[in-house]
């Protein structure tokens, strides 16, 4: 029965990957800033601290696909360059 809850949301889709860096780093900050406040019972700090979580995942994303465009602009330059010899 949890599998299937499991597979359900993993199909589901995820509102937070519709959200750019910026705005995905500036929800972040601001969970971090509530949970280092404190004064949060500890359902509410578990919550903040899950959707600490999708943020600090949506970030990763967007910094990987940068970080892969770079390397794939890096190797098409190095391509070009290799051919002009």
């Amino acid at each position: 029965m949890a599998e299937q809850q499991e597979q359900q949301d993993a199909a589901a889709p995820n509102p937070d990957d519709a959200l750019g860096y910026e705005h995905a780093r500036d929800a972040l900050l601001e969970v971090v800033r509530q949970l280092e406040n404190g004064g949060t019972s500890l359902e509410e700090s578990l919550a903040l601290w899950e959707r600490g979580e999708q943020l600090a995942k949506v970030c990763q994303r967007w910094l990987d696909g940068a970080r892969a465009r770079l390397d794939a602009a890096l190797a098409a330059e190095e391509d070009g360059a290799a051919g002009d010899r």
